[in-house]
Formats: structure tokens, C-alpha cells, sequence
């Protein structure tokens, strides 16, 4: 095991004997659903930048897999749109995190009739490695768990995810990410890798890399802030501004011209006509915006026409897309 990797276990097992609000990142609002109460001990231990829980991914009771378990809320949150038997799967590599995940759930089946810990498969073993069938998983996630890879290490990762997913399915990822350099000292340091902080790449550069294992369908679907590095605390000249991100990473063959990636941009047409087709299946209605890919943005953009407004990456993807 890497140095880098040793830390993470360290820093994860400490948090799960003695679990610390807030821990890597900052405590998000928590998904408010009729009927599920969370345990205080899984708030406390919710070691996330985001959150992966998306109704529309949770159709039809999928079969899910969560890869760092933490105290077991997306756990519980997954379960309660997917209620049989070993339904959700979660991975984890650190005994500790498992034990005390384990004994959450049991705490949550008290507070929730309708939840049975048998809803729930936890299995030991590394994102690296993951202990799951090929193209046997519906939805995927991981939050905050990806930046503490190296580059080597990230991509594994995601092949794996990729791997166990079935044709479709749908990968979530909520990860901080950084637009300015991060100093080398930084990026070395494995403490600040497993605390969420300085494993955190270019936004453009995380989408790359999710794309080139394969994913045709990338969705941004929210940016936020999320942590500042200055110099008088870290090893940095600058202040380095950090975001946290949501993705969503869709198991869709990939086009021909390439991924189709919704960083929340938008077409609309304010021409005289009734519709405007760009006869490539994107129809746009007068003063109807349509939700477009970066790629159909960019080719509508070039068009020698003046009726067609294309608006700016709003990092905010809600569904209802062109492709």
C-alpha cells in the first residue's frame, strides 16, 4: 500500500473511533425524505464535499453500489428508494469504518419501520479492486473519495466503477476540484489527500479523465465553494480556491465526434421562424431554452446566424438535454 494510502486508512480509522463532524469537508445539507431519520452518529460522520443521493438516478429499486461507506447515511439514503433484499452494496477498505457503519444501521432500523439492515451488502475491499461483478451494478457512487488517488491510482479506480457497471448505468461522483495550480508540496502531502484538500484537480482535466475510461454522457450537475488554502496555514505563495463538484458519469456508448458533456449551458433561438433544426436532432423552439452539450454549443456557435443565443457553463445540469 502507498504512503499516500496508508494516511487515508489512518485518517479513516481514527474518524471512525471517534467520529468528528465535519472531519474533510464542509457538512452539506442533508437530503430531508418523508419518513427517513437519520441516526446522529451517521450525521456526525458525514465525511463528504456533496452529496451522490439523486431521485431521478433511483428509479425501478436499482441495484447500488457505494464505494467508502463512511457511517453509512448514503447507505440508508440509497436504501430508502431501493428497499430489498442486499440491494445497495457498499465497500469499504478500513474494519474500523465497517464496524461502526454496521453499528449505525442497526440504530437506524430502530428509528425507521420501514428499513431492514438486510437492505444493505457491506463488503470489505478497495475502489482498486472492487469485490463486484462485471456489468451487475445500476448506479455507482463515491464522495470524496476519488482526490485522495493519484493520477495512477485515479484512473484504476474509475475503470473499476466502470467495470461493474451494466450498459447505462449511471456513475455519481461529488469530489472537490481546483482551478489554479496546486503546488507539489501539496499535492505530496498525504495528509491533506485524505483530508479532501490537496488531491483536487481542474475541473476540465476530472471530466478527461472520467471520458477516457469510456463514460459517453458526462452531467455537471452543481459547482460550489467549498475550501480555501492561504498561506499562512499551508505551503502555498497564493490563496488557493477550491470548489466542490457533483457528477454524474452515464455508461453510454461513446459517440462518434466524442463525449457528450452538460456543463449546464443553454440554447435560445429568437428567430421569426416556428422552430429551428439543425437537422442533427436538436430542434429549438422560439424563446424555449433547450439544454445543450458543451459539443452542440460549440456547433451551433458556429453557425452564421444571429437568432440563436447560447449562454455560458452554469455548472448546474438539471436534465432535459438535447442529446
Amino acid at each position: 500500500m502507498s504512503n499516500y494510502l496508508e494516511t487515508a486508512h489512518s485518517v479513516y480509522k481514527e474518524a471512525a473511533e471517534n467520529p468528528q463532524k465535519g472531519l474533510c469537508c464542509t457538512t452539506t445539507p442533508v437530503w430531508q425524505l418523508p419518513g427517513l431519520s437519520i441516526p446522529q452518529k451517521m450525521l456526525e460522520m458525514n465525511y463528504g464535499c456533496g452529496s451522490t443521493v439523486n431521485a431521478r438516478d433511483l428509479v425501478n429499486q436499482p441495484t447500488v453500489l457505494y464505494v467508502g461507506i463512511g457511517g453509512g447515511m448514503e447507505l440508508l439514503q440509497f436504501s430508502y428508494f431501493s428497499r430489498k433484499h442486499q440491494a445497495v452494496i457498499g465497500v469499504d477498505v478500513v474494519d474500523e469504518m465497517i464496524t461502526v457503519c454496521q453499528e449505525n444501521l442497526i440504530e437506524a432500523e430502530k428509528q425507521n419501520p420501514w428499513f431492514r439492515k438486510e437492505f444493505i451488502d457491506i463488503r470489505k475491499g478497495s475502489a482498486l479492486s472492487l469485490p463486484i461483478e462485471d456489468n451487475s451494478i445500476d448506479v455507482a457512487a463515491q464522495n470524496c473519495l476519488f482526490n485522495i488517488f493519484e493520477e495512477a491510482d485515479l484512473q484504476l479506480a474509475l475503470k473499476e466503477m466502470y467495470r461493474v457497471l451494466k450498459p447505462r448505468g449511471r456513475l455519481v461522483l461529488s469530489d472537490p476540484t481546483c482551478e489554479q495550480a496546486m503546488p507539489e508540496s501539496l499535492k505530496q502531502d498525504a495528509r491533506l489527500r485524505a483530508l479532501c484538500l490537496s488531491g483536487a484537480l481542474p475541473l476540465q482535466q476530472y471530466i478527461e479523465m472520467i471520458t477516457a475510461i469510456g463514460f459517453g454522457t458526462v452531467e455537471i450537475r452543481a459547482k460550489r465553494p467549498y475550501r480555501i488554502l492561504d498561506p499562512e496555514n499551508y505551503d502555498t505563495d497564493t490563496l488557493l480556491y477550491i470548489e466542490s463538484v457533483e457528477v454524474c458519469a452515464i455508461k453510454d456508448p461513446m459517440p462518434a465526434d466524442g463525449p457528450c458533456v452538460f456543463t449546464g449551458k443553454t440554447a435560445i433561438y429568437y428567430g421569426k421562424d416556428e422552430y429551428f433544426d439543425d437537422e442533427k436532432g436538436h430542434v429549438l423552439l422560439p424563446n424555449q431554452p433547450l439544454a445543450v452539450c458543451d459539443k452542440t454549443a460549440n456547433a451551433l456557435s458556429t453557425l452564421e446566424r444571429n437568432d440563436i443565443f447560447i449562454s455560458p457553463s452554469t455548472f448546474f445540469y438539471d436534465g432535459g438535454g438535447c442529446c
